[in-house]
């Protein structure tokens, strides 16, 4: 058995055979169809990928375009690159092409798709050598001018070649890398990006890094620490203000925030649950909880160190943090009430917090159990100290009883009910409104029906 053939023995058996179905029908058209980039790295690591990257030789778009219509339907949104998509089905073609760089950004470049590009030729402008791969799915034949088997064998990141300084996310490309991968970065990739900006780079194209960090991340502390290897914590303010902000030893004996918060995000990532907006909101909190720490850390004259208020003063720098890398609102609301009651779950432990505010800490978090995964993350990020964690069976067992372990909980008396009961909408509505539902929250009703009668109780009580 071939090497190419061991690899594609990983392919899962539907992309299989749409591989197969391709390659033959470019082999007809005396084109050549080749894996490449991200589905030959993961095929490497013997997983099946999620989509094919397939390139073609020897063939113009209009053709294949003719080849491929016999049997699939088409999606040209990359026809302007020579990328066309496959409807309903996870490949992706395109034809080998030149860049030449023209301008700043991300779009400038003038590309030129090349159909007899050789493939040696075609992957000089792609990033990584892990990345720079290919199977010729005729053949099974493994395409490997970078050496990229030999530098993921020895766990390395290492760039292709000149164009690499040519787009910048690749440095953060290389961060989330590091992480998903746990390698180590080339000394001389390393250099390459301290020497590259950040500039000009569009915020979408940031977070979808940062996104991946999170949601992928085996070693979270590489990746993070190879960004600041790289001087890229610059661009990130309000994280770089965690690297050297101290902590009291004796509860923090790890070091200081920022050593602190690369543990708490190791300790998520072996706890990740599967659900992407659940994992990013939570992986995001985690990343922001102390940045409050910064602006709040004072060396008492007892000489112990303390961050009074640091929980509700992480809120600016979270929703600065986050407003550069995206406008999702959703996001920033979510995230930013775990890091301002990131620590009350141990604080309900020891108060033994009534049902009411419980319910009231449901409805500012949104998800309790999202807040006990986040203060989990801060308890484990403390090594060499292992401190129990009974605060959060505690929560998560009450919220249940509550019905507000993964929601906030909605009032049951709605402004329709007053107006069923002939008051006309008014700024009165929004006291009585309030009055209901704060007596929901301490229990007093659980059902619609009590809940009318407690209305019927308190418009009595208001005309009084």
């Amino acid at each position: 058995m071939s090497a190419a053939s061991g690899l594609l023995a990983h392919l899962a058996p539907p992309l299989a055979q749409v591989g197969k179905d391709l390659s033959r029908l470019v082999d007809q058209a005396g084109g050549r169809l080749i894996m490449v980039g991200g589905s030959v790295r993961d095929l490497l690591g013997k997983i099946s990928p999620q989509e094919l990257d397939l390139e073609v030789q020897g063939v113009t778009l209009p053709k294949i375009k003719v080849i491929l219509e016999k049997k699939y339907r088409l999606d040209e949104v990359g026809k302007a690159f020579g990328v066309i998509r496959l409807k309903g089905l996870p490949v992706e073609i395109a034809l080998p092409r030149t860049e030449l760089k023209t301008g700043q950004g991300h779009k400038g470049f003038n590309v030129t798709m090349d159909p007899d590009l050789p493939f040696e030729k075609a992957v000089m402008r792609r990033d990584f050598t892990i990345n720079a791969m290919g199977i010729d799915l005729i053949q099974e034949k493994l395409l490997d001018p970078c050496h990229g088997v030999k530098d993921w064998e020895k766990r390395i990141i290492k760039h292709v070649g000149p164009a690499f300084i040519e787009d910048p996310l690749r440095v953060l490309r290389a961060m989330q890398f590091t992480a998903r991968f746990d390698f180590s970065v080339h000394e001389d990739t390393l250099r390459v990006c301290q020497a590259m900006s950040m500039e000009q780079l569009p915020p979408e194209r940031i977070y979808l890094e940062w996104k991946k960090l999170l949601l992928k991340g085996k070693n979270i502390t590489a990746g993070l620490q190879f960004l600041k290897k790289t001087g890229w914590l610059r661009y990130f303010p309000e994280i770089q203000a965690l690297d050297g902000c101290p902590q009291e030893p004796e509860w923090h004996p790890e070091g200081d925030v920022w050593i602190h918060t690369l543990h708490c995000l190791d300790a998520f990532a072996q706890a990740r649950i599967g659900d992407d907006w659940e994992d990013l909101v939570v992986g995001f909190a985690v990343l922001c909880h102390d940045l409050g720490k910064p602006l709040t850390t004072t060396v008492g004259e007892d000489g112990r160190i303390r961050s009074p208020m640091h929980e509700p003063e992480g809120e600016a720098p979270t929703r600065s943090f986050l407003s550069r890398l995206t406008n999702q609102v959703d996001l920033h609301e979510q995230v930013v009430p775990l890091v301002r009651r990131h620590l009350t779950p141990r604080i309900f432990y020891k108060d033994q917090a009534s049902d009411g505010a419980i319910r009231r800490l449901a409805g500012k978090v949104k998800r309790i159990d999202r807040l006990v995964r986040v203060a989990a993350a801060d308890i484990a990020g403390r090594p060499p100290r292992k401190d129990e964690f009974p605060e959060g069976p505690w929560l998560l067992k009450r919220a249940q009883e509550l019905s507000v372990k993964d929601s906030e909980p909605k009032p049951i008396i709605l402004g329709r009910h007053l107006i069923e009961r002939g008051l006309q909408p008014s700024p009165a509505f929004g006291p009585l409104l309030n009055q209901c539902f704060e007596a929901q929250l301490e229990g007093e009703f659980h059902e619609l029906a009590d809940g009318l009668s407690f209305l019927d109780q308190a418009i009595f009580l208001s005309k009084k």
